[in-house]
């Protein structure tokens, strides 16, 4: 990856879709709570459902040119293999180690993301800055209710949610990139999707899970989870990520754990201890700072 970018344009609309996009992506754990499928299942046909909508919006973006850049082929690639390993290493690490564990674990996305950010993207990073990460870590951390607790029985699993991480922070400073070197962002999620169904497909069938919903409304819950989470959410995601930091970007996605912590309790009647409250409080707290910091950083 270049250092070369140019810095992120100023939209006033690109953090109201950010945090819009992560509201969206919220509804994903409640979805597959109720979801019919095998876990592995359930990603695959959350990102195939996904793909006729997202065509056609290529289509009518690209006026009928569905072709990728060929400059950008490789990028489109990794996107997609990154966000087939986040789904699929993030579910198969929720059979290993507990929901605490594995839901904490995976929101450590953000330190490699600013890492990443500030290594391979030359993005400057401040004391404000990381300031605010570590309190929206720390709220990570106790919307888990405070129970993250490796032991040597959980390891394997630990290490896979740990893994899935990287693998999301991966996705978020490619898709950084193609935007970077103006790739419109329907073309980015039909190409990049079209490579993670591609990729999640043997692993589903590999796994020995229940594959199809035994009924309208499992099929329905699919349809929900390909729509909102994907369609809706990760395409709001990529549009923001050509106006804003990467590494602010994956701070203020942890508002998706304080969002789903709500539609947890507002959906299913899961009561939101004062941890939580005080978690989500952090959450929030944080990216206000990270955002001052990734302000200054810029000035």
């Amino acid at each position: 990856m270049s250092r070369s970018l140019s810095p992120p344009s100023a939209n006033p609309y690109a953090l109201l879709a950010l945090v819009t996009g992560a509201v969206a992506i919220a509804f994903a754990p409640i979805l597959v709570r109720v979801a019919e499928t095998g876990p592995v299942a359930t990603a695959f046909w959350r990102v195939a459902l996904a793909l006729p909508p997202l065509w056609l919006l290529q289509a009518r973006a690209a006026r009928g040119n569905s072709a990728a850049p060929s400059g950008l082929i490789w990028l489109l690639c990794g996107a997609g293999l990154f966000f087939a390993g986040d789904l699929g290493i993030w579910h198969l690490s929720i059979k290993l180690t507990s929901v605490a564990n594995s839901t904490f674990l995976v929101n450590m996305a953000p330190l490699f993301v600013t890492l990443g950010g500030w290594l391979l993207l030359g993005e400057r990073v401040t004391p404000l800055f990381l300031a605010g990460m570590a309190a929206a870590l720390t709220g990570a951390w106790l919307l888990s209710r405070g129970h993250f607790a490796p032991s040597a029985d959980t390891l394997a699993g630990d290490m896979l949610a740990l893994l899935a991480a990287v693998s999301y922070a991966g996705y978020l400073l490619v898709i950084k990139q193609l935007r970077a070197r103006s790739g419109g962002t329907a073309m980015i999620m039909a190409w990049s999707s079209s490579v993670t169904a591609a990729a999640l497909l043997p692993a589903m069938l590999l796994s020995g899970e229940q594959l199809l919903p035994a009924s309208a409304a499992g099929w329905a819950t699919l349809l929900a989870l390909a729509v909102v989470p994907h369609v809706a959410g990760q395409s709001l995601i990529a549009w923001a990520m050509a106006h804003l930091p990467a590494s602010f970007s994956a701070v203020a996605l942890l508002v998706q754990p304080v969002a789903a912590s709500a539609l947890a309790w507002a959906l299913l009647d899961e009561p939101m201890a004062p941890l939580q409250a005080a978690g989500g409080a952090a959450v929030l707290a944080g990216i206000v700072l990270a955002r001052r910091g990734s302000r200054n950083a810029r000035q």
